[in-house]
């Protein structure tokens, strides 16, 4: 069993059925493996939510779409991870936004996470495994 942590880009093509995402979390649902989310990509997806135009049809269609994601929290552990992959990516001269780096380190904490996204900055992540389930 392998756990899928979406990113906010593959939680919004999952949820409003773009480009296959929503086929393969089924799938990879079917096969055994757990699919979720970190509280990050929820800030994400709200404030997009919150900035589009169709804001209130939007916030029905991720009330009813959320219950298809485990939701992993920002533990006192990744929030170590988090600290740790922003010294090591900024010695390295390889700048990451903050919410790419939270939801690495959310991953990372899990154990056995693959990070499903269309973000290549992710694959810069040591020992961050990266999928694109896009078609």
């Amino acid at each position: 069993m392998t756990r899928y942590l979406l990113d906010t880009n593959a939680a919004a093509d999952c949820i409003f059925r773009r480009k296959g995402v929503h086929e393969r979390v089924k799938q990879a649902r079917l096969a055994g493996h757990k699919i979720g989310i970190g509280i990050p990509v929820l800030a994400e997806l709200l404030a997009g939510i919150e900035c589009s135009a169709t804001r209130e049809r939007n916030l029905e269609i991720l009330a009813r779409h959320i219950a298809l994601f485990r939701i992993w929290p920002l533990t006192t552990e990744a929030v170590r991870e988090y600290a740790r992959l922003y010294a090591d990516l900024r010695r390295r001269g390889r700048p990451m936004q903050t919410m790419d780096i939270l939801i690495a380190a959310i991953a990372l904490s899990l154990g056995n996470c693959t990070v499903v996204t269309t973000d290549s900055d992710l694959s810069a992540v040591p020992d961050l495994k990266v999928e694109n389930w896009t078609d």
